[in-house]
Formats: structure tokens, sequence, C-alpha cells
């Protein structure tokens, strides 16, 4: 089953397994893109996934979720994407470009805006990162932004678009019960929170026709209270599946489930919270949100730190991190037509396999254990079950990101601390230093 082509809409894939949109801070602050990123999608496009779902790629400054990331968000950018399309499409790798709006989310805000736009004027919760409501010429602004961002990957010749609607991003702010405290058109009853997300969807539809691949990455199961007990719950289950039921009559082509109404939840990314590891880059988004400041003495202070991972850690008690969210892309096959992938922590063939022979969903998405084992489908290929030295879920590599090249930072996975710095810094080989001006 792992090894059979996948048809979203007309774009077919060619195996069950997909590079989730995971990707370090490789560019540079205006948006432009780098060798490196190129660097960075070609290691996974070598070694044999089924496509690449890329690293968000911002529609507009202000919906970067922190600067570095390879923007979407003018003309001037296709040129990048069509040449890093072309290089992997030489391995035979589909490339598929998320689209992002982080409204609110914003890790590391850029120069000229000090709140993100939002459905609300509520600071996101966690770090305290700052909102303010957006107008409703600013929605319309925004959807036109995701139609153009569609347009032009479009142009650049790749293979197809994801919205990112899901783990808190802007459409996650309108479509949440427990976020979006609108009183107008788009607020109040789920067929007012929904219309965002479904206007971006149909637009994106219009400007680049029927036979463009769409797809949208939506939280089902948001659990806002999860992380902090006096948050509501957010959308139920219900809920979730009807916008699923919308996206499919909207264009969407496939959807792609994961969890969590804000970045990080314990279900995304599930595993160990690496409090040591987030204290020593945590501090460049100290002045980032009004709560930083505390979460930093926090995570820094014993017993609280030890406390929070008690905390963090808790809903998994109970399950295995691999296949986390299997029983909502259950949810959402049985109501949809469209295929569905889902993410969460796959690594294991035998796993993989039977959640698509199931019908618990038409293929995974992956990001840490293909950081940690690039080459984890040529294992497959070969036989294995699972690559020798797996993802441990530790998180390092994922709270790292803000400062450091994205990375496997579990140093038991390798032999030595030196062979652990030589991988991370291996995406930087082969690209040329600016030259010194005369």
């Amino acid at each position: 089953m792992i090894f059979e082509p996948l048809e979203l809409g007309v774009l077919t894939v060619r195996n069950r397994i997909l590079r989730s949109s995971v990707g370090g801070r490789f560019d540079n602050y205006d948006g432009s893109g780098t060798p490196v990123r190129i660097n960075w999608d070609l290691r996974f496009a070598r070694s044999g996934v089924g496509a690449i779902i890329s690293s968000n790629a911002p529609i507009h400054p202000r919906g970067a979720i922190v600067p570095g990331y390879a923007h979407i968000d003018s003309d001037d950018t296709i040129p990048f994407w069509r040449e890093l399309g072309a290089r992997v499409h030489e391995h035979g790798c589909p490339y598929i470009l998320q689209l992002v709006h982080a409204g609110r989310e914003r890790i590391l805000p850029f120069l000229q805006w000090e709140k993100g736009l939002s459905s609300t004027n509520e600071a996101e919760p966690l770090n305290g990162f700052p909102a303010q409501a957006m107008t409703l010429a600013e929605i319309q602004e925004v959807v036109e932004m995701f139609a153009a961002a569609a347009r032009r990957a479009q142009e650049a010749s790749l293979d197809g678009v994801e919205v990112a609607g899901a783990n808190g991003m802007l459409p996650t702010q309108f479509l949440s019960s427990g976020i979006n405290d609108r009183r107008d058109a788009y607020g109040g009853p789920l067929e007012n929170r929904a219309r965002f997300g479904l206007e971006i969807v149909r637009a994106i539809r219009k400007a680049v026709g029927p036979d463009y691949c769409v797809g949208y990455k939506i939280s089902i199961q948001e659990r806002l209270d999860e992380l902090l007990p006096w948050l509501p719950k957010g959308n139920t289950l219900e809920e979730s599946l009807q916008m699923c039921r919308w996206l499919e009559e909207a264009g969407a082509d496939y959807l792609h489930v994961s969890a969590g109404g804000g970045f990080p939840h314990p279900r995304n990314p599930a595993g160990e919270f690496p409090a040591a590891q987030i204290v020593k880059t945590y501090d460049t988004m100290l002045s980032s949100g009004k709560h930083t400041f505390r979460n930093y003495l926090t995570f820094r202070t014993p017993p609280f730190n030890r406390a929070f991972g008690w905390w963090w850690t808790r809903p998994l008690r109970d399950r295995e991190v691999e296949g986390i969210n299997l029983g909502e892309s259950r949810a959402v096959k049985q109501v949809v037509s469209i295929p569905v992938v889902v993410t969460g922590g796959f690594q294991t063939a035998s796993v993989i396999a039977r959640a698509i022979e199931r019908g618990d969903c038409d293929g995974v998405t992956i990001a840490r254990p293909l950081v940690a084992n690039p080459d984890l489908v040529r294992h497959f290929e070969q036989g294995l079950d699972r690559a020798p030295r797996p993802c441990t879920y530790c998180n390092k590599c994922l709270f790292s990101f803000v400062e450091h090249p994205l990375a496997c930072y579990e140093e038991a996975r390798f032999d030595s601390r030196e062979e652990m710095l030589r991988e991370a810094l291996s995406v930087y080989e082969g690209v040329e230093a600016p030259s010194e001006a005369a």
C-alpha cells in the first residue's frame, strides 16, 4: 500500500509518503530564497518521498511566522520557486507549496508591524503575541493574496498549493469557536467562522483553474484547553467535519489532517518537552509577546520546568506518538470523497500500511522522523520496518529552529557530537559565500 500511487486531484504522487511542511530559517530577511533552501528540499526529493509539501511560504511579510523563510508575496519570487521546483522535479518528486498567513502566531515579527492580523484583538495566549482584528477590507485583501500566491506557484510550474489552515494559523483563528470573537459576517455561527477559509479556497480555485492541485491543512481537534486549561476547547469534532465537507465543495483536492489550535501544542509536536534545549533559544523571543519572559523563567527554573514538561506529555500517557491523529483522519475519510493525508510522528512502515489498509487515511505526511532520517523511504524500500536509528520525538529539532539550522539535535542518535553538527550544517555545503565588495 505504501508504494502505490496517490491521486491528489490532477496530481499523481508516486507513493503514499509525503514530506510534511517543515523547514528552517534558510532564506533571507526580505523573503528572497537561497540555495540553502534548495539544498534542504533536494535531500528529501533524492530520498524517495512521494511528494514534498514545502515549508510555509508567507503570502505577505506581516503573515510570516518568523523571518528567514522564502516568500511567495510578489511576482519577483517566481524565478526562485521555478528553479527550486525544477531541481526537485529532476528526482521525479512533485512539489506542493504551502501558503501561509500566520496572523497572531508570529514568533518573531518583522520590523514594520507590531501586531499580527487576526480574527480578534486578543493576544495569542501562550506567548502573548499581540493581535489586531482585521477589517472587512483587510480580510478581502488577504483572500486575494492567497489567490495571487497560488497563481504564482502555478506560473513557477510547481505541482500544487496547500493552504496552511491548521495549528493556529490565520484561517484557524477565524474558524475556531475558541478564538474568533467577531460579531460580523465572519464570526458567530460556524458558517460565518468558516467563511474566511472557504473564500480562500474558492479564490485560489478561480485563480488556478480546475486542473491544478489545491489542498487544505486543518486541525480537526483544536483542544485549546489541553495546554492552557482556562481556555475553551475550540471547535467540536462535528464542526470540523462540516468544514471538511464545505472545503471539498469549495474545490479542495485533498485534506491534510493535523491537530491543535495553536503552535506549539502537546499533540503538535507530540512527544517530549525539551526544556533545557528551549532555554538556549527562547531568549530570542523575549520581546515578542507579553508572556514570553514568564515562560522563559518557567522553562529554566526547577521544579516549574519539570511540572510543565509533565503537563505537556499528559495527553500521551495512554497512547503512542506515532499515528496520534489517525482517529481524526478516519472521521474525515467518512464524510468526504477526496483524499485525506495525515501527519503524526509516522516512521514505521507497518503502521503506515495498516492505517491505509484500514481506511484511516490515503497517505501520511512526515516531518520530524524525516529530519532525523531523510532516507527513511529508502529503508522501507529495502524491507526495513523502521530506520536503524529512529526519531525519538525529543522535539529538540523544532524547538531549536529559531536560532539554529533545522536538524536533529538528539546526540544519542549519532556516534559523536561532531557528527551531529556536521549533519546539521550539511545543508550549507556547496553554497558559495557572497563575494566581498572591492
